[in-house]
């Protein structure tokens, strides 16, 4: 059988994932419709808005999105119609992880794929490509084929393949028209092959051939856990070494520097920071721990743990160095807190460490004032909300106030603490901060991005992470 000539294509899920990647696809392959459906009106009305206030923050997703809209690109709630009408669907839903159960607080919840599948066979009429899109735990395509197979309609057939993405927030766009690789996973039958070949020829309308790699369905679901949990290992590394600068005098910059020129180690993810959050990192390397445990390995769980451990040690020994560098107290004290996402060109929040942050200084009864240019105030609080479970909104709100710009975040405060690198707090007049400051006015970079001897002349106290200076 000849692999099947995609015409239409269906994305369920129109979240960080499903809605940049297939307005790619829907700009790059013009003979191609592409519809995506989410069941949030709220969130497919944004996709839809007039003036283009889509519900992601991404550089570049406005223009290929107006490119692209009410051509051969929709957006839609009747998942139904766009079900039957594709020949070929990603799954690209939320993947959690579980708050309750078993391997609660390390297992995916994979509530949203089952249901999504359920509703592939409930209303599918005729034979499909089912993808999985979502980073899932490894063998998933094996219970989304045995849902499809049990409740499809006379007739029909279903495809599984797996096709992780590897994408970095804020530049996704970016990444989607240059990938390093594009991975497609299938079952080595001759029916699996004829589904990737046509998923590729997708792909192929502009990725060099030579970087769609096709493999067998568990190394794909694998490789995108392996992928991260390497990125976000050496993301710790870096963090780890950058304690034992700060307690010897050392600089991590020139350390990672130095480190960096080794060709078979590369400059990649060797800044040290505050450390690392978004979607994906702590995410997928519980999950990877909870496969590693559940296939009875543990030396390997407890390997992959560490990582996730360090990170949460490096934003704990953050907030630490804050307190004890103001005087061992920052009771009734206010602080600026520059960021909110959890890295700089995208409006995302999820697992940012300014969160961790914020909580460790309100629980020394702080007054924080935040600022960030992409995160809506709705967002702030509701993370607040549930990173301090043991305090009302209102109570949070008594402490914490939002600002409208970063200027207007520094006024009359003690400290400054720099938790995202946005572009802007480089090029911040921070004469102007320190001159509108309660003195000694202190500045905490957790994101390596200011010059800290510039400001020392001004006045400022600074401490930069990763590095040893007494101030």
């Amino acid at each position: 059988m000849a692999p099947v000539t995609v015409k239409k294509i269906c994305c369920i899920g129109a979240g960080y994932v499903g809605g940049p990647t297939c307005a790619v696809i829907a700009l790059k392959c013009p003979h191609i419709q592409v519809t995506i459906v989410d069941l949030n009106q709220a969130r497919i009305d944004a996709w839809n808005s007039p003036d283009f206030q889509l519900p992601i923050y991404e550089p570049g997703l406005e223009d290929v999105v107006r490119a692209c809209r009410g051509r051969n690109l929709f957006f839609s709630t009747n998942v139904d119609k766009a079900i039957q009408e594709s020949e070929l669907i990603f799954v690209s839903v939320n993947t959690p992880t579980k708050k309750s159960g078993v391997g609660a607080g390390f297992g995916a919840d994979l509530h949203y794929v089952e249901s999504a599948t359920r509703r592939i066979a409930a209303v599918a009429n005729s034979s499909k490509i089912v993808v999985e899109k979502s980073t899932v735990p490894c063998r998933t395509a094996e219970s989304m084929r045995t849902i499809l197979e049990a409740n499809c309609k006379p007739g029909c057939r279903f495809d599984i393949l797996s096709n992780p993405e590897f994408l970095a927030e804020g530049t996704a766009i970016a990444d989607l028209f240059s990938p390093d690789r594009v991975l497609i996973g299938s079952l080595q039958t001759q029916e699996g092959k004829d589904a990737c070949a046509a998923l590729a020829s997708v792909y192929a309308n502009w990725v060099p051939t030579a970087r769609i790699l096709t493999v067998g369905l568990w190394s794909s679901e694998l490789s995108k856990l392996a992928a991260n949990a390497m990125l976000a290992q050496r993301i710790s590394s870096i963090n780890a070494l950058s304690a034992i600068c700060e307690a010897t005098g050392a600089n991590i910059d020139e350390v990672a520097h130095a480190v960096g020129y080794d060709s078979r180690v590369g400059p990649k993810f060797l800044r040290a920071s505050v450390g690392f959050g978004g979607s994906c990192f702590q995410k997928d390397i519980l999950n990877l721990v909870y496969l590693s445990e559940s296939l009875h390995l543990p030396e390997v769980a407890a390997y992959w743990r560490q990582v996730v451990e360090m990170n949460e040690y490096q934003k704990r020994r953050f907030s630490k160095t804050v307190v004890d560098t103001l005087f061992n107290t920052i009771t009734g004290k206010h602080i600026a807190v520059l960021g909110f996402a959890f890295k700089a060109d995208t409006g995302d929040t999820r697992e940012s460490p300014a969160i961790t942050l914020i909580r460790d200084f309100l629980a020394e009864r702080a007054y924080v004032t935040v600022y960030d240019p992409k995160v809506e105030a709705e967002q702030i609080w509701q993370d607040l909300t549930e990173a301090c479970p043991d305090l009302t909104l209102e109570q949070i709100k008594k402490q914490v106030t939002l600002a409208p710009s970063a200027l207007e975040a520094c006024k009359q405060k003690e400290a400054v603490v720099i938790a995202t690198e946005w572009k802007e707090f480089r090029e911040i007049s921070w004469q102007t901060v320190y001159n509108d400051m309660t003195k000694p006015a202190f500045v905490f970079d957790g994101r390596l991005i200011v010059d800290a001897d510039k400001l020392r002349e001004i006045g400022f106290k600074v401490k930069v992470i990763g590095r040893g200076e007494r101030i």
